[in-house]
This record gives C-alpha cells, sequence and structure tokens, in this order.
C-alpha cells in the first residue's frame, strides 16, 4: 500500500483514471473519480498502483470483525491477482479477518484459484 502526501494524491492516481472510471461504471454512479481521488486523499480509502492495475481498498468495521474490502480492482487480471499477497499481508497486520471485494459476477470464478468464495448477492433496484 502507498501512502501519499494530499497534493501528490492527484499526480500518482491521475495516469489510472480511465481504468478507474472504467471500473466505476459498473458500480451505478456511486462514485466519480474525482470522489474516488478525495477519499484516498481523506485516508478513507487506500490507493494500491500496480504497472497496468490498480486497486482501492477500505475498512469494513463490523462489530465482530474488520474487514480489508476491495471497493475496487481495474487493469489486468493477472496482475491484480498477483497483488494478493500485499492485500494479505496488510490484511493481517492491521487485524483484519478477511479480504471482500465487490464486483461483477465474473470475480467469483477470477478468484476462486486464490481462496475467494461468492459470500453475498446484492440485489438493486434502481429508482
Amino acid at each position: 500500500m502507498s501512502e501519499f502526501v494530499e497534493e501528490d494524491v492527484s499526480v500518482v492516481m491521475g495516469p489510472y483514471q480511465l481504468l478507474i472510471e472504467r471500473a466505476l461504471k459498473h458500480a451505478g454512479g456511486s462514485h466519480t473519480f474525482t470522489d474516488v481521488v478525495d477519499a484516498v486523499r481523506a485516508g478513507k480509502l487506500f490507493f494500491w498502483p500496480g504497472e497496468y492495475s490498480c486497486l482501492v481498498t477500505e475498512f469494513v468495521q463490523y462489530p465482530q470483525q474488520r474487514l480489508l474490502h476491495v471497493f475496487l480492482a481495474a487493469g489486468d487480471l493477472d496482475e491484480i491477482k498477483s497483488m494478493e499477497p500485499s492485500l494479505r499481508t496488510f490484511a493481517e497486520s492491521v487485524k483484519c479477518s478477511a479480504i471482500s471485494l465487490t464486483g461483477r459476477r465474473g470475480w467469483v470464478r477470477a478468484l476462486e484459484d486464490l481462496g475467494f468464495k461468492e459470500a453475498h448477492t446484492i440485489v438493486v433496484k434502481n429508482l
């Protein structure tokens, strides 16, 4: 995980803008690129850059457990999968009991070889 001083966030994330915006199209309009940059700047989301990919994570705190949640994954699938050991090491170091990911159904099969399994289904009715 990278840490940035406030003014560096836009510069570091800028090259990933198209990847992030493409992934956000599948999020139902919940965030814009600027929203994500602002949340990283504020320390609410965490940016994980790769060469051809990136992840954006957050902590989800439940009464009985803490998760490292992958809010957004974009780019090359093999590179994204290669980031899992770093995610796991980080999550364990900050006392998370699991790593979760929200995304399209294709992620279930794409990540099963890393030990991920489908835990929930979210159903949405747009109004």
